[in-house]
């Protein structure tokens, strides 16, 4: 695996666990809210949330699901998977100050489609707040051509027509 590439489809092997772990804060919550326009009382009001079965207020579920991603896309299978899709049942509540773990493991290698299905939960302490499966689109080592350097910072700055950016006749 390097910083641009993760696995490959090659080396994936069932089995294969991946984790990531991330202490949830007032403020990932706040944002969060802010970024995905989700401002459900029960995640930034205290005296509604109170009145909920959660007694206090609770992280978004999507927060916590969130890590699963950041597994899939930067260690397992890593930088330039494809994420096709994902199944996520939310088991328990997560609260600021807890520090949920998402794992990824590999379930299943197809070669001829390219796809991988992995098993995703993600706990706080021994208990599953989420758990689900996604696929994913990997890459075969062949698939993909390697650049020389210097390269792909040119191709990055073309916009299709083959003449850089901002760049006149």
């Amino acid at each position: 695996m390097d910083e641009k590439h993760g696995h490959y489809l090659d080396d994936l092997e069932v089995g294969m666990t991946a984790i990531y772990a991330k202490t949830v804060t007032e403020a990932d919550i706040v944002m969060f809210a802010g970024v995905s326009g989700d401002t459900n009382p029960v995640h930034l009001d205290a005296l509604f949330a109170d009145q909920t079965p959660f007694k206090g207020r609770i992280a978004h579920g999507m927060l916590s699901a969130s890590f699963i991603s950041t597994v899939l896309g930067t260690r397992l299978p890593g930088p330039g998977c494809i994420y096709l899709s994902q199944s996520l049942k939310f088991r328990a509540p997560v609260k600021a100050g807890d520090t949920v773990t998402a794992r990824v493991t590999v379930k299943d290698v197809d070669i001829e489609t390219k796809r991988i299905t992995v098993d995703t939960v993600c706990t706080v302490g021994d208990t599953v707040v989420i758990d689900g499966e996604a696929q994913l689109i990997v890459n075969r080592r062949a698939d993909v051509a390697v650049a020389p350097r210097g390269e792909a910072s040119a191709r990055a700055g073309a916009n299709g027509s083959g003449r850089r950016l901002g760049a006149t006749r």
